[in-house]
């Protein structure tokens, strides 16, 4: 298993100096310059020249290249944000909890909700329950997110009932004046709709998977020789069933995490909450470079991190797989 991750993560470094090279000559070919939003036409040349000087882009783009890639790689430095000022590693890092918070909640919902109504689906298959299940499972697995967010901010948010705040992750005028747990309080009802947008969807698929392996589980022979034995249909599913049934779905776990990380980029910007994904699109929009080139390294670190760990939890609970 050690050898198996270490191999992994080498192989995973070609692979992100690949992204990394990728991204830096699409984001340098994309339409713009980053000094529009600084230099005025009718500015002193020599004041144009000092601002784009200032920025490194003065240079031909195959020397700003290694030496973006020098300081990244031997000094894990990122440069600076054009637009904010800062090292980007202090915008990353501002952003970065945020997105954990709603990535993991999420994670929480898909799992919870997914794995609950797939068994139910199993046990009444054929019935109206898991009809209805199927059709609601299929539409919200259909539903792209920033629809689901935008029907969710109309229902919950102003449309029709107004119980939930519309965005942010806090409420900005009384959130300091608040007690301990006000402010937990605050925070959690500010992640409510943004957390439901991003898991509901996943949930979904995952309720659609854990059905079709707990219907193949309960036609094995040794589900009918637990229920020859006299035990309860429900010690039957549950201690037999389910577990057995949760040996693939438990891989889908970091196959999700890249997919709830990518979502967020959408789900950040409908809800504005202030985490990696709405700080990737708005360096996007205003040609930020090393942020934009620092948040998708990252998510690109987020994909090779998923799809090693739903390698390493498969063969951790199925004895037959191995990795070495």
């Amino acid at each position: 298993m050690f050898q198996f991750i270490v191999r992994r993560l080498l192989i995973a470094i070609p692979i992100l100096l690949g992204l990394l090279t990728l991204n830096f000559v699409l984001i340098h070919a994309a339409p713009g310059d980053p000094t529009d939003l600084f230099v005025d036409p009718d500015m002193d040349a020599e004041v144009q020249a000092m601002i784009i000087k200032s920025m490194g882009l003065d240079r031909p783009l195959h020397e700003q290249y290694f030496t973006y890639l020098r300081g990244v790689v031997f000094e894990f430095n990122f440069g600076d944000s054009f637009l904010k000022k800062r090292p980007v590693a202090d915008v990353v890092s501002d952003a970065l909890p945020n997105t954990l918070q709603l990535s993991l909640l999420a994670l929480c919902i898909q799992l919870v909700v997914g794995i609950a109504i797939g068994i139910v689906a199993a046990v009444k298959q054929y019935s109206r329950t898991d009809n209805v299940i199927r059709v609601v499972s299929l539409m919200f697995y259909s539903m792209p997110s920033f629809y689901l967010g935008l029907l969710f901010l109309f229902v919950f948010a102003g449309g029709i009932w107004h119980v939930l705040p519309a965005s942010g992750m806090e409420d900005v005028v009384r959130h300091e004046s608040m007690s301990f747990g006000g402010q937990i309080w605050d925070r959690v009802v500010h992640i409510i709709l943004p957390a439901l947008t991003l898991g509901l969807g996943t949930a979904a698929g995952m309720s659609r998977y854990m059905r079709g392996e707990l219907l193949e589980v309960i036609r094995q022979d040794y589900m009918r020789t637990a229920r020859a034995k006299g035990l309860t249909e429900r010690v039957v599913i549950f201690k037999h069933g389910v577990r057995n049934a949760l040996i693939p779905i438990i891989t889908l776990v970091g196959l999700s995490l890249p997919i709830l990380f990518s979502g967020s980029v959408i789900v950040e910007n409908v809800f504005a909450w202030p985490g990696m994904g709405r700080v990737m699109v708005d360096a996007a929009f205003q040609r930020d470079y090393p942020v934009f080139l620092a948040s998708n390294l990252f998510f690109g670190c987020v994909v090779l991190l998923g799809s090693t760990v739903a390698d390493v939890l498969y063969a951790a609970v199925d004895p037959r797989v191995r990795l070495e």
